[in-house]
């Protein structure tokens, strides 16, 4: 790799605001912002809307959709297509 031309790439703690989760991981991406960790280092901290803590998919709160009451919906308002 050539010197000079890459991102600092180090520790940062990625907070969740919705859900109140931090993690301490490492990347290139940098904030004015820092937090003391449980460690008792101060690291850069990025707060980010959704994380695998508050996103709907992986707590097991997303909804389905219920596609046959659509398509009845959709026939009755519009008729079904003559075949």
């Amino acid at each position: 790799m050539k010197h000079g031309i890459h991102p600092t790439y180090g520790p940062v703690v990625f907070r969740d605001r919705a859900a109140g989760h931090a993690f301490l991981t490492r990347s290139t991406a940098t904030s004015d912002k820092t937090i003391e960790w449980e460690d008792g280092h101060t690291y850069p901290v990025i707060d980010v809307e959704t994380s695998s803590a508050s996103h709907p998919f992986y707590t097991g709160t997303a909804r389905v959709l219920d596609t046959a009451g659509r398509v009845e919906r959709f026939e009755r308002r519009y008729g079904k297509r003559a075949r």
